[in-house]
């Protein structure tokens, strides 16, 4: 039996659009990035962050508090900072190799919405880690990606399975619904309801939440980046053939 290794892939979505009623755009949401990444890190992963095209834009809403903590934000301002040089250089699909991941994991921000449906690079990595054995995850919206990854016969890897991610309610008192349709894109509820998975929903549309199903792990909106985190962790530990701290 193969070991999956101790190392974790960081998806982040490369699209920007106006979505904020003050004209304010949505890229990625930095915490939803962060906090998994700091986890990782802690419990002694390597991380490497990932875009299709290896670029991105910041949710210029989580780069303000509530969102963001002092701290939190001095990080991803700092161009020396293990977390903002990852970001600055981030892999292309064509850098990777899947085997040497045990992780894939999908931040997010209403942006992947956008254009993880379509993101084949990605979704061709994360069906390879799921086939070796490894964990899929992701937090948010990061579930527009599921969808798009098969497993090696052809199937959704969600089919049949448990997730959650952000509710249609949260769009609706956020004001956004409307923009999302817009943009001809399903809300994480409708996506997961399409490849016939069962969606768990939080306590409330802001509760920190996470959801495991084997090694599916999923994670409900922004207060969850730390969550999530931890429930891979957990997760990843629990895999029979799992290389050690």
């Amino acid at each position: 039996m193969t070991t999956v290794p101790r190392r974790a892939l960081i998806a982040v979505t490369c699209a920007k659009a106006k979505l904020y009623p003050d004209g304010g755009e949505t890229g990625l949401f930095v915490t939803e990035a962060l906090h998994p990444f700091e986890i990782l890190r802690k419990a002694n992963f390597e991380v490497d962050l990932i875009s299709e095209d290896g670029k991105f834009s910041a949710d210029q809403l989580s780069l303000t508090e509530p969102w963001i903590k002092p701290d939190e934000l001095a990080i991803y301002n700092d161009r020396n900072s293990e977390f903002r040089h990852k970001l600055d250089n981030l892999l292309k699909p064509s850098d990777v190799d899947p085997k040497k991941y045990g992780i894939f994991f999908a931040s997010a921000g209403h942006a992947a919405l956008i254009d993880y449906p379509e993101d084949k690079g990605l979704q061709k990595i994360a069906g390879e880690i799921w086939d070796d054995g490894g964990i899929v995850s992701a937090v948010c919206h990061g579930g527009a990606i599921f969808p798009g990854i098969k497993d090696k016969n052809g199937n959704c890897i969600i089919k049949g399975r448990e997730v959650t991610g952000f509710t249609t309610q949260g769009e609706e008192e956020e004001g956004v619904l409307e923009t999302i349709k817009s943009w001809n894109r399903p809300t994480i509820e409708s996506s997961a309801a399409s490849c016939g998975a069962k969606y768990v929903a939080p306590p409330g549309p802001w509760a920190s939440f996470t959801h495991t199903d084997g090694r599916l792990v999923t994670g409900a909106n922004p207060q969850s980046g730390a969550a999530i985190g931890e429930a891979i962790v957990k997760a990843f530990d629990a895999l029979p053939n799992h290389q050690s701290a």
